[in-house]
């Protein structure tokens, strides 16, 4: 157990993780040496960044806390704290079932931990942070919380309403991070087309995107979890005429039916979701489009389903993942839908989706074989070097594995002209182009 060293755990989203990587910065600026998702925690202090968005996850986040707590009582730690989502909602709650805590935080006072520790807040360090993935990419949160009201979703609950960073404020942010060697940013919030709504009373993610992609440095920007709905169209535009802004769009439709759709409070429709989609497809040329979709919500029909999964065989999505339905206690859901279909149905139905996209996925795969891309190399492992094209976010999408030759290295963080000669449903396998 080592003195003035603090292991963090984050667990969720990448939006949590930039809340850890902050603390990290205020902490070492503090003089504490700081480790983050240690395989072996040595510090005499422990904060646990947890997520509370649905059942698997808040199971995960209390199931590290015990853990800890385990740890503490064999003497192995002296203080533990706990923030995030799953403590901003159960706060009281978690404080009377597991008083072994120190203390726990919600998800947007975390920086009370430092007076609690004796330690200042750094506010002239308020945009910076210890990066905790490669060096040279890092997520850039624009704001926090939601004003949609989507019927299972618990976020707005834990989060509040939707609050936009200043432009400048993200700006200043990336200018700083391309100063530290980051090339490549993972633009994140839980709702990214409402940016700018509540500050400058209309949506300014096209101009954000826009100036951001004109910081000398910034090679690449992906987006992530745009919302079907009022999407703002200027963003084709700002993609098409900047190279750096990746042709890739994170957008969660969910569903297609309109009575699902209607049920979920998605304010979209089945005729104008597709609409979209031809939209995108026409307006970018090459875009990839990454989208989720949930099972089982009360009142999906087999009727609904199945055009849920013709949906899938025609948008042809190159990115898909989903989810069957949780029901979370405090939603519309929860209080107005009972929760009727059963497990091993909604089971089946995520099985049968996930088939479909699998087998469309590889021939996607496929066609990209005989293709050349760039690539940013990420890691070395094994005998392979394991890279991204722009369409690839990382871990979630697929890689490229390039096979480490004699007297060829290749440098992490670097970009690279390859060329796809193996494909599966997975991975794609490459060259370098000399």
């Amino acid at each position: 157990m080592r003195k003035d060293t603090i292991d963090i755990v984050t667990l969720g989203c990448s939006k949590n993780l930039v809340d850890s990587e902050k603390l990290m910065k205020q902490l070492e600026a503090n003089g504490y040496k700081v480790t983050h998702d240690s395989k072996r925690p040595q510090g005499e202090i422990a904060v646990i960044n947890t997520c509370g968005f649905i059942g698997d996850a808040k199971e995960e986040s209390v199931n590290m806390i015990l853990e800890f707590c385990q740890a503490k009582e064999k003497g192995k730690l002296k203080k533990l704290y706990v923030m995030g989502c799953l403590s901003e909602r159960y706060l009281k709650e978690l404080e009377a079932e597991i008083p072994q805590v120190d203390k726990f935080y919600g998800k947007f006072n975390w920086n009370e931990l430092l007076a609690d520790l004796g330690k200042p807040y750094h506010s002239e360090l308020a945009l910076e942070r210890r990066l905790t993935t490669p060096k040279h990419y890092a997520y850039v949160k624009i704001s926090e919380g939601c004003d949609r009201k989507c019927s299972y979703c618990a976020i707005p609950i834990i989060t509040g309403p939707h609050v936009s960073r200043p432009m400048e404020d993200i700006l200043d942010e990336v200018r700083l991070l391309v100063s530290e060697g980051v090339k490549e940013f993972q633009i994140i919030a839980q709702e990214l087309t409402y940016y700018g709504q509540d500050l400058y009373k209309k949506q300014m993610l096209p101009e954000l995107i826009d100036r951001m992609a004109k910081i000398p440095g910034v090679e690449w920007i992906r987006l992530h979890y745009a919302y079907p709905a009022h999407f703002p169209e200027d963003l084709f535009r700002v993609m098409r005429e900047n190279s750096n802004v990746c042709k890739y769009m994170d957008i969660a439709l969910q569903h297609i039916s309109d009575n699902v759709l209607q049920k979920m409070r998605r304010h979209v429709t089945k005729d104008e979701t597709y609409a979209l989609i031809e939209r995108f497809r026409k307006e970018v040329p090459g875009i990839h489009l990454r989208t989720t979709l949930m099972v089982g919500h009360p009142g999906e029909t087999e009727q609904d389903f199945d055009e849920l999964k013709e949906f899938v065989r025609k948008a042809r999505f190159e990115r898909m993942g989903a989810f069957a339905y949780s029901e979370e206690e405090g939603t519309y859901s929860a209080e107005h839908y009972a929760d009727e279909i059963p497990q091993d149905v909604k089971e089946r139905r995520l099985d049968e989706l996930m088939a479909i996209q699998q087998k469309i996925s590889g021939e996607l795969s496929q066609k990209k074989i005989g293709k050349r891309f760039k690539v940013i190399v990420d890691r070395k492992e094994g005998e392979y070097y394991v890279g991204r094209t722009e369409y690839d976010s990382p871990e979630v999408d697929p890689e490229v594995l390039i096979k480490a030759e004699e007297g060829h290295r290749l440098k992490t963080g670097s970009f690279y002209q390859a060329e796809i000669y193996d494909a599966d449903d997975f991975d794609l396998y490459a060259t370098i182009v000399k």
